[in-house]
């Protein structure tokens, strides 16, 4: 898998969100050209990228086109079409390859990999159907979580159940869309997530520990440096590097862990690709995750990930938009990004602010204080 494909040549971006949109500007600015694949018009990577081939993800035509253009093909989500994956794998520069994808678009898979590398994370039973219930509910106890195998982010595709019943109606209902996996509850007191990066060459790097903070089950803000225990913060890093190279992962890798009040990590989900969680990397770090994903795809060496100043990154949603943009004026030197989303839809992430400081705390005040702003929250 060793090669190197220098600027100047075409990446190929599967997906045409907000993940590519920054990814291929982070690849503009090295040099190279883009090409995305997105059936949707005037998407956020389509509005900056070189050739838009409108498809949809489970078109092979399109993966073809795709292929034919680019040098090097990657990807901004992971809920790819598996035939295009393994096509792509076999016929395409497609360094990240169909089998990471395999595991982390589901979820019983997801956790069984980790399971299999020793990395601590929450006792889990599979729900095929309706008979496996019972003996899920008596192994596991409650609470605990039932999500579906497939799909789901933002907490979609979940229920927390607290008895017998619940855990019943939740998995008549969550069944329809597949099999589950329902997990038991961990009494985390913090979430955090570590941003680690695997060259298509071997070389790795680690970004520092973000903790973040959700309201209703989507990701607010994130804060870095976490405020934790340094000790904590390293096992976290090892965890991600034990991972990263435990299944050969060619890229970004986003892990997602829970933190117990003494100081115990369990592995909760993994996204093979730049996360939301490492957005203040573009203004706090020397090199972004995203920077950071196009070296390791292109199999240049990594950059370095030292955290030039305190930082706080905020989702802007959907219902915010519109008055954020009516305090644009006010906003300081807090950075704002947009992502050229055309429908502000209640609860979709259209932007977010990124805020630095000589300390996390003085970096959430400068959001907080933002006027016209914190009356949202």
């Amino acid at each position: 898998m060793s090669r190197v494909v220098k600027p100047g040549a075409t990446i190929g971006i599967i997906g045409g969100g907000q993940l590519g949109r920054m990814m291929a500007i982070s690849a503009k600015q090295m040099g190279y050209r883009i090409a995305v694949l997105e059936p949707t018009k005037d998407s956020p990577c389509g509005q900056v990228a070189d050739i838009v081939i409108e498809a949809a993800y489970d078109d092979s035509e399109g993966a073809k086109r795709l292929a034919e253009v680019s040098d090097v093909i990657t990807y901004e989500f992971e809920n790819i079409d598996e035939y295009t994956a393994k096509w792509l794998t076999e016929q395409a520069d497609f360094p990240q390859g169909a089998k990471v994808l395999g595991i982390t678009q589901h979820r019983l898979k997801e956790k069984e990999a980790i399971q299999s590398l020793g990395v601590p994370l929450a006792p889990f039973h599979a729900i095929h159907s309706v008979k496996d219930i019972d003996e899920a509910a008596d192994k596991l106890g409650f609470p605990a979580v039932l999500k579906t195998c497939r799909g789901g982010y933002d907490g979609k595709g979940q229920s927390v159940v607290h008895d017998l019943k619940q855990l019943k109606q939740a998995a008549t209902e969550l069944l329809e869309n597949g099999e589950c996996v329902l997990e038991a509850w961990i009494p985390f007191s913090l979430e955090i997530s570590v941003i680690v990066t695997r060259s298509r060459n071997g070389q790795t790097s680690v970004f520092p520990v973000s903790e973040n903070e959700h309201r209703e089950n989507i990701l607010f803000r994130s804060h870095v440096p976490a405020r934790i225990d340094e000790a904590v913060c390293e096992k976290a890093k090892d965890l991600a590097l034990q991972i990263v190279t435990g299944l050969d992962v060619v890229g970004t890798l986003a892990v997602e862990l829970f933190m117990l009040e003494d100081g115990r990590l369990y592995a909760n989900e993994l996204a093979p690709r730049p996360h939301n969680s490492g957005h203040y990397t573009i203004e706090a770090c020397e090199t972004s995750q995203f920077e950071q994903h196009i070296r390791a795809v292109c199999g240049l060496p990594l950059g370095q990930t030292t955290l030039w100043s305190p930082v706080v990154m905020e989702n802007i949603l959907g219902e915010e938009v519109n008055h954020i943009l009516a305090a644009s004026e006010n906003l300081g030197n807090v950075k704002l990004h947009l992502y050229g989303k055309k429908e502000a839809k209640a609860k979709r992430k259209m932007g977010h602010l990124t805020a630095t400081a000589l300390t996390v705390e003085e970096a959430c005040n400068k959001l907080t204080g933002l006027q016209q702003w914190n009356v949202l929250k």
